[in-house]
């Protein structure tokens, strides 16, 4: 296999599935977006389903290896969630249209998304027991840590996912100053779930 021909097919799907989704995805336009015929995706993918897999297994194991080490080892729980928060904007501001793309899949099949976290190696609820365990053994908390970890996702991934709505209303369609923002955030979140688990 050409590696260089493999990774322009792949650069292009994830651009196209990242932007529409399994469902809104052609074969063609990823084909027309690497410059060249379909018949080629055909023979290195086999299917447009392998290559979704290939560019969505390659999303989160990109995210979980920067924090793999610190979920699983004996830091705090503010040391993990500094962590978590801070890779998770990292990737997130590198990839805007990702948490758009994984609602997106999770509307269409949350079976099949399920699935393929597991197949990279994520095993989310694994990784939230990690956390919650952490939580209720330090007893840093009287709420239910579900809604420490539900608030914490709420507030990462909705300024990404209403970005074009936020950045126009509130700052003037500046693209700068949204980053910006998005930046100070990583503080800010982290303040607010350290009060929740304080509490």
């Amino acid at each position: 296999m050409d590696s260089s021909t493999e990774e322009k097919i792949y650069e292009a799907a994830r651009r196209i599935f990242i932007l529409k989704g399994m469902e809104g995805a052609r074969m063609q336009e990823i084909a027309d977006e690497a410059g060249m015929n379909k018949a080629l995706l055909h023979y290195y993918f086999r299917s447009k389903e392998n290559l979704f897999k290939a560019v969505f297994k390659d999303i989160f194991t990109k995210f979980f290896l920067k924090v793999k080490d610190t979920l699983f080892s004996d830091v705090s729980a503010k040391e993990k969630l500094i962590v978590f928060i801070d890779n998770y904007v990292d990737l997130i501001q590198s990839n805007p249209y990702v948490p758009q793309f994984i609602i997106n899949e999770i509307n269409r099949d949350p079976k099949v998304l399920k699935t393929l976290m597991f197949e990279s190696g994520i095993e989310p609820q694994k990784l939230l027991e990690i956390f919650l365990n952490k939580v209720q053994l330090n007893n840093q908390s009287k709420l239910d840590p579900r809604h420490i970890v539900i608030s914490l996702l709420g507030m990462l991934v909705f300024p990404f996912v209403a970005r074009p709505l936020l950045q126009m209303v509130y700052f003037n369609d500046d693209k700068v100053a949204y980053d910006r923002f998005l930046n100070e955030r990583k503080d800010i979140v982290k303040n607010m779930i350290f009060k929740f688990i304080e509490a």
